[in-house]
């Protein structure tokens, strides 16, 4: 493995910049790591080397003609397999969209793509982005670049452990109830959900619309906050985008790592509920002494209370699924993706259909699918959905109260380290309770941030968990970035997978 590929996105634009190094080298580096190691990893469904070589090539040209180019331009990128890329397949990693390749660019795609970020290729994911552990991809699992026989989180796993395993710099996932946040934290990586609509949705393949937001993976804060600033923004093809400007988020993250913007002042929140039975001792003591570090920095520690979170996961496990039997009544076998026909009977409209998702849905999308019918049907809305939703109330409630008393508030962002692969497959139940810490956010619309804090006892990462109000993405990365710069080295820079070669 090529040195520099081990270096944050950001220190490596500036060798771009310098002339130390081209894109087309860094790209073909990525892609070779890539080739040599994701059979290990499976955190790749497409690697796109022409492409992302031609692009590489393009942003060579532009910068040795002295054109104005971004700051990240070169910076190779990989995005998750829910965001349509035009021309390239995008699966949501389930069977019956195996083959689709989309007409258009995702917004972010776009961005990225007008920014001259080479995009590499299309990450793992659990299909359709249901799941915590991304064994739900009908393709293939992946593995956790700390150790191999444990999970790397999900859904967005594809692009933590991608980022991880230094295949790349840079990702993009998408968070409904943590799934950017969750796997940032058990592979000792950053993973940022923004404040709901601050990134445009507009080509991510929807599971819960009210819920779903992309955000960035990286291994630094400064780096997360870069490319979120990149692909943020107002979209009018969007109807839920913000129509207002995007922060300089890099920027206050360098300040913050630099102690320009200090920690002294800021009054951060420790929330009860959000800790405790259930969570594994030694993420318990990284959380700890995280917190104790932030003291130390400055930071006013203030315990808040917010009641209704304890309610929060059964809340999102009736919300989500609703909208999830909602959004994906369209893949029905008539319009895109694969067609099946019954073996026997008629063939009508209503039996491909039931034909075609019998086949090309795995147990988990099914499992959503049913009971989100459920909850929706007549007799029932009252008594699930909209109960549910009368507590998704109190819980942006609470969030309202609780930062009328503090500028954050901080938590584990996993109540767990990474588990054994399969060891929960067959209790979804167990696996729902994993959200139980970053499902408040999407409830709320709230940005959070997960960075890494330590290691466990069993030698694997502990995330920690930053939230700020709705809008004030500036104020988290603030808080993420003088937490990192506090805490030393970042943490994804120990990863074993940077010696691998040397243990081969």
């Amino acid at each position: 493995m090529k040195d520099f590929l081990t270096l944050p996105a950001l220190e490596l634009a500036g060798m771009l910049a310098a002339g130390e190094l081209t894109s087309l080298e860094l790209t073909q580096a990525c892609l070779d790591r890539i080739h040599a190691v994701d059979r290990r990893v499976g955190a790749f469904l497409f690697v796109d080397d022409d492409g992302a070589l031609a692009a590489a090539r393009r942003v060579d040209a532009e910068r040795a003609a002295g054109r104005p180019l971004h700051r990240l331009a070169g910076v190779p990128v990989a995005i998750k397999d829910n965001m349509v890329s035009r021309g390239q397949p995008t699966t949501c990693a389930s069977k019956i969209l195996e083959g689709w390749r989309p007409p258009y660019d995702a917004t972010v795609v776009t961005r990225l793509r007008e920014a001259g970020l080479p995009i590499v290729g299309k990450t793992n994911m659990d299909e359709f982005a249901m799941g915590s552990s991304t064994e739900h991809s009908a393709f293939k699992p992946t593995h956790n670049p700390w150790s191999l026989d444990r999970i790397p989180g999900g859904s967005s796993g594809g692009s933590a452990a991608a980022v991880g395993a230094f295949m790349v710099p840079l990702a993009l996932g998408s968070d409904t109830g943590g799934s950017i946040r969750q796997p940032a934290a058990v592979t000792g990586t950053v993973g940022a959900k923004p404040t709901y609509g601050a990134v445009s949705r507009y080509g991510l393949v929807a599971m819960a619309s009210s819920l779903d937001q992309i955000g960035p993976f990286a291994r630094t804060v400064r780096d997360a906050a870069a490319l979120q600033e990149l692909i943020g923004g107002h979209d009018p093809l969007d109807s839920t985008s913000l129509d207002s400007p995007v922060p300089p988020l890099e920027d206050i993250a360098a300040q913050s790592a630099r102690r320009e913007l200090p920690l002294e002042g800021l009054r951060i929140g420790v929330v009860g509920e959000l800790s405790g039975e259930g969570y594994q001792e030694g993420v318990l003591a990284a959380f700890d002494a995280a917190v104790e570090r932030m003291r130390e920095l400055g930071a006013q520690i203030v315990e808040v209370s917010c009641p209704s979170l304890d309610y929060a996961l059964a809340a999102y496990y009736l919300i989500m699924p609703a909208e999830v039997s909602s959004n994906l009544a369209r893949f029905d076998g008539m319009r895109y993706g694969i067609r099946v026909e019954p073996k026997e009977g008629p063939v009508t409209a209503e039996t491909v259909m039931a034909a075609t998702r019998g086949a090309g849905f795995g147990d988990e999308v099914k499992r959503r699918i049913i009971l989100g019918t459920h909850v929706l049907s007549s007799g029932y809305y009252d008594a699930y959905y909209g109960s549910a939703q009368k507590v998704r109330t109190l819980v942006q409630r609470d969030f309202d109260a609780a930062f009328g008393e503090v500028d954050a508030i901080v938590s584990p962002t996993s109540p767990v380290t990474a588990f054994p692969l399969g060891s929960k497959l067959d209790d979804p139940l167990a696996m729902y309770l994993l959200d139980v810490t970053t499902i408040p956010a999407n409830l709320a619309g709230i940005p959070g941030i997960s960075l890494p804090c330590g290691l466990a006892g069993d030698g694997l990462p502990v995330g920690l968990q930053v939230l700020a109000p709705a809008h004030a993405d500036d104020v988290m990365y603030r808080i993420a970035g003088a937490v990192e710069a506090g805490l030393g080295e970042p943490l994804a820079s120990s990863c074993p997978a940077a010696t691998w070669e040397e243990r081969a």
